[in-house]
């Protein structure tokens, strides 16, 4: 599928697959596609930034790979590694046929029938349907000689493999980095690429999402929800739910046909929108009804 050709198409395009987004993140959407540019987005966990990735991917109808990053993490494990277990099977059966050609057995277990692909090689990979959507995700979670592998990576789209050779893009990849920002990312690497920080959505933005993710709940419902997760966004938690959070809260609330919210049905299902037992013990008992009243005058003063 062709690329949009203007700012409202990508809005339109994205909300077609589900995917609510305001005109910045459209426009730096946009310009990523039109320029070719990697795109890295910062905000907190539970924001939207993976699925923006597969939310493209999903309404330009092409492939989505995604690097999963973590801590440890090395060029070779995103890059390929060989298939160890079937090279030693090669090598016994050449040594029980009594194979003396070393060379062409070197040649031949470090070919392509035992390269196993890592994503930023499949990456690199000719696809019918266009260069694929790459998501490099969590990119904070690495350490600085994976950013600067990388950073050599996105600049020219190619990498090595000593047994083969050069593999080049014949099409760059439609890059997409995200980053919760547990630490700061390099400048060198954020200088090649268009940034956004994702925030937080408005009340009106975080309706019409669970509108979107969640059909299902009512009005009322939705405009209750979305108030109290706000109100909750405003206390001194050590974890804030994020739009993850109040949508997996919706389909909960939805599941136990809730019509609306009470203190004792919040405490019930706090499990789903906080994740840490401190959290959790904070916001209990009394707490829970003062943040619900305060979401409720929020809605009536609206």
């Amino acid at each position: 599928m062709t690329i949009p050709n203007t700012i409202d198409e990508v809005q339109a395009r994205l909300s077609e697959t589900g995917y609510v987004c305001g005109r910045a993140l459209a426009t730096v959407v946009f310009l990523s596609l039109k320029l070719g540019r990697p795109l890295f987005l910062e905000g907190e966990a539970g924001v939207g930034k993976t699925e923006i990735a597969k939310a493209l991917a999903k309404c330009l109808n092409r492939r989505l790979i995604r690097l999963q990053c973590y801590e440890g993490l090395d060029a070779s494990s995103a890059v390929y590694e060989w298939n160890f277990p079937a090279q030693m099977i090669a090598i016994r059966t050449a040594e029980a046929a009594g194979t003396q050609d070393r060379t062409a057995l070197q040649t031949e277990l470090f070919g392509k029938d035992y390269l196993i692909e890592r994503p930023l090689l499949q990456a690199m990979r000719p696809d019918e349907n266009g260069a694929p959507v790459l998501l490099i995700d969590e990119l904070d979670r690495t350490d600085e000689p994976f950013e600067a592998f990388l950073l050599e990576a996105l600049s020219d789209f190619q990498v090595t493999i000593p047994e083969i050779g050069t593999i080049a893009a014949p099409e760059p990849p439609i890059v997409i980095l995200t980053s919760n920002r547990t630490r700061e990312v390099h400048d060198a690497l954020k200088r090649r690429c268009l940034y956004h920080w994702v925030d937080y959505p408005n009340f009106d933005r975080e309706v019409e999402i669970l509108n979107a993710r969640a059909p299902e709940v009512s009005e009322q419902l939705s405009k209750e929800i979305i108030a109290f997760v706000q109100s909750l966004r405003t206390e001194d938690i050590f974890k804030k739910p994020g739009v993850a959070e109040t949508i997996d809260w919706a389909k909960c609330l939805l599941a136990l046909d809730v019509v609306d919210l009470s203190p004792q049905v919040i405490s019930d299902t706090l499990g789903a929108i906080l994740k840490y037992q401190d959290d959790i013990a904070k916001i209990g008992g009394s707490e829970t009804a003062r943040i619900l009243k305060d979401a409720r005058k929020t809605l009536e003063e609206a």
